[in-house]
């Protein structure tokens, strides 16, 4: 297996999707080469020698690299040039975007690539090691965290001093999946008071097991498949909206971690939401580049409303590159695993497997992206060995007793009675 690895490109990314000590371990692995784009490791502090220590080789153009690859990992999709280099049947693997990325998408079908896209992993337990969007989520939530506690023009924890008592910062973190958790965490770790809320009912026993308040809003919950939140309509969201407005208006620092894969995040702080806020106070939106929980915020900018500051999100895992690739390699790593055990029905390449052969294999992404594309057809089912049938009874004709042996048939018949004399 020769496995690439690109130097990202795209503005604001400074992780790589395998860091030199995950090009190490796969190195280690029998008939397995590594080749890294020259400048990969830039962000993380690691030299081409670094890798070329690590057992990698080193080349210096994205094209050369592509097509001497049978897999070539990467973080986001890389430019169509690069996919049109890979050979046809090679693997891409990474955070593909693929309802989003369309064009990189058409690419990989069109020039034969098997296309995994890690977002689409299934959320089963089994897939724990693979998943991507989790361990890119702890980060995000992290560094929340510090955004908040940082734009805030206040202490987060509790002081009392001589000069008086400085009471904790009131932070409110809505969404309560892997980001909102370690966001939870994390400002309480700072000191500050947290509270959290998720529209799924099992969220409210994670959020207490972090010392923080859950917010009970006596709204049905919404629980969807896969672990996710389910769409809301229009009346759900309204009385959401009226429900959460004296929470975020008590706050000093409003997290939003609602995001689903594919889909648009969905609202949960309107502007009248924001401007019952006191000034001073913040608004951090880790989904501001999947159209934003907070219907102020913008990708990349913080704005000034009122006196409150909205933070928006933009490539937030990446503004911790270090640890963001670690993590990362160590799913990638966990996936090439898969692929080099072969079973290309295994639930998660399967599920996370969207262009193959020249074709969507993906439904969803399919329907999306091609809509008029005939959906493949399945792989006939191996034949049973024939059975052979029995034989009647009636049929079965006596064997022929052996003749004897030659030297047998010579010999004269011996007496039962022994010859010796008493």
């Amino acid at each position: 297996m020769r496995i690439g690895v690109l130097s990202e490109t795209r503005p604001g990314e400074r992780r790589v999707a395998l860091p030199p000590e995950a090009v190490s371990a796969l190195c280690a692995a029998p008939d397995t080469t590594v080749t890294v784009q020259s400048g990969a490791g830039r962000h993380l502090y690691a030299t081409d020698d670094d890798y070329r220590a690590a057992g990698a080789e080193i080349v210096d153009s994205a094209q050369q690299l592509a097509s001497g690859s049978d897999v070539l990992a990467v973080v986001n999709p890389p430019e169509l040039t690069v996919i049109a280099a890979l050979p046809a049947g090679a693997s891409l693997l990474g955070l593909l975007n693929p309802f989003q990325e369309a064009q990189a998408m058409l690419a990989a079908r069109d020039h034969g690539v098997t296309a995994y896209a890690l977002e689409l992993v299934p959320r089963i337990s089994r897939a724990q090691s693979v998943d991507a969007l989790s361990s890119q989520a702890l980060v995000a939530g992290y560094r929340a965290a510090l955004v908040g506690a940082q734009l805030l023009p206040r202490f987060f924890p509790l002081f009392m001093t001589a000069a008086g008592t400085i009471p904790p910062a009131r932070v409110l973190v809505l969404g309560a999946g892997v980001a909102g958790l370690q966001a939870i965490a994390t400002a309480r770790r700072l000191g500050a008071v947290v509270s959290g809320y998720d529209v799924r009912s099992a969220a409210a026993d994670e959020v207490r097991s972090l010392g923080a308040t859950f917010v009970e809003l006596h709204l049905e919950t919404q629980e969807g498949a896969g672990g996710y939140a389910k769409s809301q309509s229009a009346d759900f969201a309204a009385r959401q909206h009226a429900a959460l407005a004296p929470y975020v208006a008590e706050s000093d620092v409003v997290i939003t971690t609602a995001a689903i894969p594919g889909r648009t995040a969905p609202l949960l702080v309107t502007e009248e939401m924001v401007a019952a806020m006191r000034p001073g106070s913040v608004v951090v939106d880790l989904a501001a580049q999947s159209g934003g929980n907070c219907a102020l915020s913008k990708p990349g900018e913080t704005g000034v409303f009122n006196g409150v500051s909205v933070w928006g999100g933009a490539d937030v895992p990446s503004q911790l590159p270090v640890h963001a690739s670690k993590l990362y390699g160590a799913n990638i790593s966990a996936f090439v695993a898969l692929l080099r055990a072969g079973d290309m029905q295994d639930e998660i390449l399967a599920g996370s497997r969207v262009t193959e052969g020249g074709r969507f294999v993906h439904e969803a992404v399919r329907n999306a992206l091609a809509p008029g594309e005939p959906e493949p057809e399945p792989e006939p089912e191996p034949e049973p060995e024939p059975v052979p049938e029995p034989v009647p009874a009636s049929d079965q004709s006596e064997p022929e007793p052996a003749a004897p042996a030659p030297e047998q048939a010579q010999q004269p018949e011996q007496s039962n009675q022994s010859t010796q004399p008493e």
